[in-house]
């Protein structure tokens, strides 16, 4: 299958340095209209949707590969190296920085760095480790989404993304989460809150900054400090936001925290 046409794909700038930005659960590659751009001038920067999502081909959506988080790293890895050039810096949100995390550790070849906005290894909290929800938190979450997902996304999407200032950007997660097939939905939803990638994290070698929000309701503080500790070459940043999508929410300070941490790498 074209992988251009299956993750709709959208390319700007011509650095000799590759930005690929990748969104989370329920979102798309609009998401990150306010960061990409302001790379272009000085990257290669790739958008994309996750197949399921956005403007991607729906019939490629096979149940079976995309059971885990591998079946999506496979995609990205395809990504890379068709339209990757130079050095890849991945930038992720939420369930998708697991996904680059996954990619990276097959390939480290092919990543310079990564960028891991409000990433979660395991969202249920599991001895000293603290996910912020517990098993029968997730399990409801699940079920509810299961027996009525539209019902679901009107009352979750305004709590993840936050933001209370700018109520425009609830409404905008909403009729994302809205659009995506529930069915689609519903399987990436049990595979992103059931997953427990804490194993793998140790094994990312890349220079990886973690970016979080001062008060996430999907991924706490403590994860941000279990990244930190857990990471080979961690640094992690938290930006005064409420909500799961800095990105959106708090651009500018999500920009500089990117800078500084590119400016370690030299770019």
């Amino acid at each position: 299958m074209d992988v251009a046409r299956r993750n709709n794909i959208k390319i700007l700038g011509d650095g000799p340095a590759t930005m690929v930005f990748s969104h989370g659960f329920g979102c798309d590659q609009n998401m990150w209209r306010f960061l990409a751009p302001q790379y272009s001038a000085r990257f290669k920067t790739i958008t994309f949707d996750l197949v399921g999502a956005g403007g991607s081909d729906v019939t490629a959506y096979d149940p079976k590969k995309y059971a885990s988080l591998s079946g999506y790293a496979d995609d990205l890895l395809e990504i890379v190296d068709e339209f990757a050039t130079g050095p890849v810096i991945f930038v992720g949100h939420s369930v998708s920085a697991m996904v680059g995390m996954l990619a990276g550790i097959r390939e480290p070849e092919k990543f310079a760095a990564h960028v891991m906005f409000g990433p979660s290894p395991c969202y249920i909290n599991d001895g000293d480790y603290v996910g912020g929800f517990s098993r029968e938190d997730i399990d409801s979450l699940l079920d509810t989404l299961e027996s009525n997902y539209l019902g679901w996304a009107s009352s979750m999407a305004p709590a993840i993304m936050g933001a209370p200032a700018q109520p425009e950007l609830g409404e905008e997660l909403t009729n994302s989460f809205c659009r995506t097939d529930p069915a689609i939905a519903k399987h990436f939803a049990r595979v992103t809150f059931m997953g427990d990638n804490r194993a793998d994290v140790g094994r990312l070698i890349a220079p990886t900054l973690v970016v979080q929000s001062s008060d996430d309701l999907i991924a706490p503080l403590s994860v941000g400090e279990y990244l930190k500790r857990t990471l080979p070459n961690g640094m992690l940043r938290v930006v005064e936001n409420v909500g799961h999508c800095p990105h959106l929410s708090a651009p500018c300070a999500s920009a500089d925290v990117m800078d500084e941490f590119l400016a370690t790498l030299g770019r």
